[in-house]
């Protein structure tokens, strides 16, 4: 009986795919115009990076990496992302979880704040902070009126500035970076749905247990990916840091304005040297984003296949 099914299984699935191939002819066109596109938007930008970074050699190529000023930049986009992406790690986490596993008022309101971010420009955002926190901001040092409001002057008083300094850059990349985690595992957990929770909590477990022992295998996968996405935006981000930072050199650049003021100060080698690190990164990501999917996908087959067992059995 196992057999024949399996049979039958095998001749349907053959028959769909048959069923589905285009001829040849359209195959060959819709490939041909994939890879035409990819090489000449993607591939050939991505080599122009290196090569002209590598144009004087691999000297003048690690010698950009030894400037104070490139290595403040580098210091510093590590550190924005050492701290944007945990926090946001947590953000996404009891976000998603709010949403996908709690029915309460407002949880349309909720997602909607969680996607503003995709909906305003970067500039915007980092123009927000500066309306905020400037130094005639609603929370700057000082109002229009002479006067010192309670946030500016505690801020003062802990010397502590926001816009044109660390703080700033780091809330902008927050901003502009916290919807990704969140997006990434609200879908997964819910489809997961809640049946794996009531019966951890039926069999004795708490909440804290359910979490870290039921929820957060289930989402390891999609967490990775939205941590990655997360990560490679922190570190890529111009618009918003652009706007806070006020380009200090050795103190308030990160790469990507780095790069933008060595091509703008025509020094052509060296900025797509910077460039090429951005670039790696972006290979690196790309490779991790892959491995996380057929991870997966291996993990979803594994399950389809088992239940499949179990049901013809």
């Amino acid at each position: 009986m196992a057999g024949n099914v399996s049979t039958l299984v095998y001749v349907a699935k053959h028959r769909q795919r048959r069923s589905l191939k285009d001829p040849l002819w359209v195959r060959v066109l819709l490939i041909g115009a994939a890879l035409l596109f990819v090489g000449l938007f993607l591939l050939v930008p991505m080599a122009s990076v290196f090569a002209e970074g590598l144009k004087k050699g691999w000297g003048a190529y690690f010698a950009a990496f030894r400037d104070p000023d490139a290595l403040a930049a580098i210091r510093l986009t590590l550190l924005t992302a050492g701290i944007a992406v945990p926090l946001n790690l947590v953000f996404g986490l009891a976000a998603s979880w709010a949403i996908a596993k709690f029915e309460f008022r407002g949880k349309a309101l909720l997602i909607s704040l969680i996607e503003l971010p995709f909906a305003v420009s970067p500039v915007v955002s980092g123009l927000v902070y500066v309306l905020l926190f400037g130094a005639q901001g609603w929370w700057g040092p000082y109002l229009p009126s002479g006067e010192h409001p309670w946030l500016g002057s505690w801020l003062n008083g802990q010397d502590i500035q926001v816009i044109f300094a660390v703080p700033g850059i780091v809330l902008a990349t927050i901003f502009v970076t916290f919807p990704f985690v969140a997006r990434e595992l609200i879908p997964i957990m819910q489809v997961r749905g809640n049946d794996e929770e009531y019966a951890a909590l039926t069999l004795g477990a708490n909440g804290w247990q359910t979490f870290f022992r039921v929820t957060l295998p289930n989402v390891k996968w999609g967490l990775f990916y939205g941590v990655i996405l997360c990560n490679a935006r922190a570190m890529g981000e111009f618009g918003a840091v652009s706007v806070v930072s006020g380009h200090i050199r050795g103190l308030t650049n990160t790469m990507p304005l780095h790069v933008e003021i060595l091509y703008n100060e025509y020094n052509i080698q060296a900025a797509f040297a910077v460039a090429s690190l951005l670039t790696l990164l972006a290979l690196v990501t790309l490779v991790l984003k892959n491995l996380v999917e057929w991870r997966h996908r291996r993990v979803l087959e594994a399950a389809t296949a088992s239940t499949t067992r179990q049901f013809i059995s």
